[in-house]
């Protein structure tokens, strides 16, 4: 909810110190973040143990997801996973497509620049506008309104400007940290984006969130 990235380096470290082993559910960063979109180990330059991820998100698919770890933990899993024992297979369509997203996002490098490019971009509009953003570089960029009825109303004013948003309030998010969720794609034009920066503006001015 926060676009936040865990402090991999330091977490890392002090697992090799207490010999722990460190898991990691990448599933808001597989795909973008990292080269070659390997994910948020990748970004930090860090080695984790255990990986897990969604064929959903950035890689497109509706279903599924994957847990990329050692062979015993791998054979503990297909054991005990009750995920994995009590739900149906993936169909071997899905499993293909994730295959060519992941060989996709492994050679897209431009896209995912331009990605981050419109995320600062969007960062920058929407602060210059006056708005409350969490600090961050995720392509997630929360928009911190604080009270649920004016999160609600800021959304469905955005809506009638032709921007679709959802606004997030307690128990989704902590109560006080009302806020749109607003999340970056590599195919948003600047055109696109400043359309979307002048509906904010106004909608913000309409409902009094600025």
């Amino acid at each position: 909810m926060d676009g936040y990235l865990a402090n991999l380096p330091e977490i890392t470290r002090l697992a090799r110190a207490y010999d722990a082993q460190v898991m990691v559910d990448d599933c808001h960063a597989t795909g973008f973040m990292g080269p070659q979109g390997r994910g948020t180990p990748a970004h930090h330059g860090v080695t984790v143990d255990i990986l897990t991820g969604t064929l959903g998100k950035a890689l497109g698919g509706a279903i599924g997801g994957y847990i990329a770890a050692p062979q015993p933990v791998v054979d503990l899993l297909r054991q005990r996973a009750r995920p994995y024992l009590f739900s149906n297979s993936l169909p071997p369509a899905v499993v293909a497509a994730g295959i060519e997203s992941l060989e996709l996002v492994r050679d897209s490098d431009d896209l995912r620049q331009r990605l981050f490019e419109n995320t600062q971009y969007w960062r920058n509009r929407l602060t210059s506008a006056g708005f409350n953003l969490l600090p961050g570089q995720h392509p997630i960029v929360p928009v911190m309104l604080g009270d649920a009825h004016l999160a609600q109303a800021m959304a469905a004013r955005l809506f009638e400007l032709g921007v679709y948003v959802s606004g997030f309030f307690f128990p989704v998010v902590p109560k006080g940290q009302a806020r749109i969720r607003t999340q970056m794609n590599a195919a948003l034009t600047r055109d696109d984006l400043d359309r979307a920066a002048e509906a904010f503006l106004q909608a913000g001015r309409d409902t009094g969130a600025l």
